[in-house]
């Protein structure tokens, strides 16, 4: 159980680091001189075009991941899967590439939807995958994941090299903000508004978690519900994919450490984390552009760092538990 001002503070906290997002970078910008009237016209257009939108795509790819990630375990019921270890972060890459080799016009928006339909189409092979497989082990199943998701991204290299595209593969494969300007992140939204919608559907995503017997018995439809988290999973896959690239772990790390504060109750662990999600996409951002100023690390590098020491601690946490 946590307070009831847990959460307040947390957004509060989460509002101080993307007001301290804005004001790192290669340009100095003074918070007191935007205040005062007092920043120069190049100053302003840094702040307006490249800051704001920066931080803005943080705070919508950062929940929407997070929310993602805990969608895609409550519908796999496991908590050791996420997009990007379950094939399907990888199948929206396939599907990008498809769409740039054969209609490399196309706009953005009908880039994202076929890089949707790809993911939907991989987490779905993913999800049958886990049904015939008699599977023991709850640890086996991110592997099942990570082994198809790794079939599918040989299959996008090979391609990519055949048609010189390995540059932008590598692009896709990396989690980046730091080409994130005004004009260009605005995709990102729809994510924050799929977030919204997992909060809406909270309760049937809770009850469906429970298993197919449970929700029947209980009057709501288990294959519907089903199919809407796996369409919230894919579509923000894709968008976050088209946007700004991979962004690991992240779904994977978040919803564990939430669900070890206050349970699995979706309605109560979705705001938690979308405002941690946001939280640790910000703190792993002014780190990478500190760490080496006035040069970046990718956010992809600091989530994976921090994201596998993670993931190899709640493997052997669980292994620990579960011994005898």
């Amino acid at each position: 159980m946590t307070h009831p001002a847990a959460l307040p503070c947390a957004i509060l906290a989460v509002v101080l680091l993307a007001a301290l997002s804005l004001f790192v970078g290669v340009t100095d910008i003074a918070p007191m001189d935007v205040l005062r009237g007092q920043a120069d016209a190049r100053q302003m257009q840094v702040l307006l075009a490249s800051r704001v939108p920066r931080t803005l795509a943080l705070v919508l790819a950062g929940a929407a991941t997070a929310v993602a990630g805990l969608v895609m375990q409550m519908i796999v019921r496991n908590r050791f899967v996420e997009p990007s270890t379950t094939g399907t972060v990888e199948s929206a890459g396939l599907g990008l590439l498809v769409v740039t080799v054969l209609a490399p016009g196309m706009p953005v928006m009908g880039k994202m939807l076929i890089a949707s339909l790809f993911a939907l189409a991989g987490t779905a092979l993913f999800m049958r995958i886990l049904r015939m497989v008699p599977l023991r082990d709850v640890l086996l199943v991110p592997l099942v994941g990570i082994m198809l998701g790794g079939v599918i991204g040989a299959v996008t290299t090979f391609f990519a090299y055949r048609f010189d595209l390995l540059a932008s593969v590598g692009a896709w494969s990396m989690g980046d903000f730091s080409g994130v300007l005004r004009g260009r992140y605005e995709l990102l939204w729809l994510a924050g508004a799929l977030a919204v919608a997992a909060y809406a559907a909270a309760d049937r995503l809770t009850l469906a978690a429970m298993g197919r017997d449970f929700t029947t018995n209980l009057g709501l439809n288990y294959r519907s519900t089903m199919v809407l988290g796996l369409i919230i999973v894919s579509l923000v896959s894709a968008t976050v994919l088209v946007t700004v690239g991979v962004i690991p772990f992240l779904g994977l790390i978040v919803p564990n450490v939430v669900s070890l504060m206050i349970g699995d109750n979706m309605r109560r662990t979705v705001p938690w984390v979308a405002v941690m999600g946001t939280g640790f996409v910000l703190i792993c951002d002014i780190l990478g552009r500190t760490i080496r100023a006035p040069y970046e690390i990718p956010i992809a590098t600091m989530l994976g760092v921090i994201g596998s020491a993670a993931f190899l601690f709640l493997l052997l946490r669980r292994r620990h538990h579960a011994a005898p």
